[in-house]
C-alpha cells in the first residue's frame, strides 16, 4: 500500500471539494483549482479528511500522485504557492510593466518581456533582483518560475544569471593562462 496514499488529507474549514468524472474541483478562500484524478482512484470525506482509496493494486502507481495533487490543489486554495527567484550579475535586473508583464533586462541586445498567465503574479524588491512568483496552482507557479529560471540560466564560470533562492552551484574554473 503506497505510504503516501494513505495519508488522510486535512480539509480545513472553507474548503469544498467535487469530483466531475475525472477532474476535482477544489474551491476555497483564496479560488478554485482543477486537477486531474487518475482512473481508478476515489476521493471520499470523513470527519474533515479526504480520504483516497484506489479500486484494487492495479492502480498502486498512482494512488500516492492522486493524493499529492489533491493536497496540492488544497493547500493552493488556502495558503497559496510561491517561488523565489534572484537575479545575479552587474545591470541584470527585472521590472514590472503594468499586472502582468515582467521586463528582464539580462546582459542581451534587448530588453526580454515575459507575460504572466492568469492567476500568476510577481511582486519584487525594490533592488529588482529578486522575484517572488505567487499562485494557487503549484504547477503553473513553477513552470512560469522554470520559465522564468531558462532567461538565462545560470553561468557555471561566473555564476550570473537568475537562479532559484538557495540554489546551490557549483563554479568551475577557468582558463589558467600560457606557461
Amino acid at each position: 500500500m503506497s505510504r503516501i496514499g494513505k495519508k488522510p488529507i486535512p480539509l480545513p474549514q472553507g474548503v469544498k471539494f467535487e469530483v466531475k468524472g475525472n477532474t476535482v474541483v477544489v474551491q476555497g478562500p483564496k479560488g478554485q483549482v482543477q486537477t486531474h484524478l487518475p482512473s481508478g482512484v476515489e476521493l471520499k470525506q470523513a470527519d474533515g479528511h479526504i480520504q483516497v482509496t484506489r479500486k484494487d493494486d492495479q492502480y498502486a502507481a498512482v494512488h500516492g500522485l492522486a493524493r499529492a495533487l489533491v493536497n496540492n490543489a488544497v493547500e493552493g486554495v488556502t495558503k497559496g504557492w510561491n517561488r523565489d527567484l534572484e537575479i545575479v550579475g552587474i545591470g541584470y535586473r527585472a521590472e514590472l510593466k503594468g499586472k502582468n508583464t515582467v521586463v528582464f533586462t539580462l546582459g542581451y541586445s534587448h530588453p526580454i518581456e515575459f507575460p504572466l498567465p492568469t492567476g500568476i503574479t510577481v511582486s519584487m524588491d525594490p533592488k529588482q533582483t529578486k522575484l517572488t512568483v505567487t499562485g494557487i496552482d503549484r504547477q503553473k507557479v513553477g513552470q512560469v518560475a522554470a520559465d522564468m529560471h531558462s532567461l538565462r540560466p545560470p553561468d557555471p564560470y561566473k555564476q550570473k544569471g537568475i537562479r532559484y533562492a538557495g540554489e546551490k552551484l557549483k563554479k568551475k574554473v577557468g582558463k589558467t593562462g600560457a606557461k
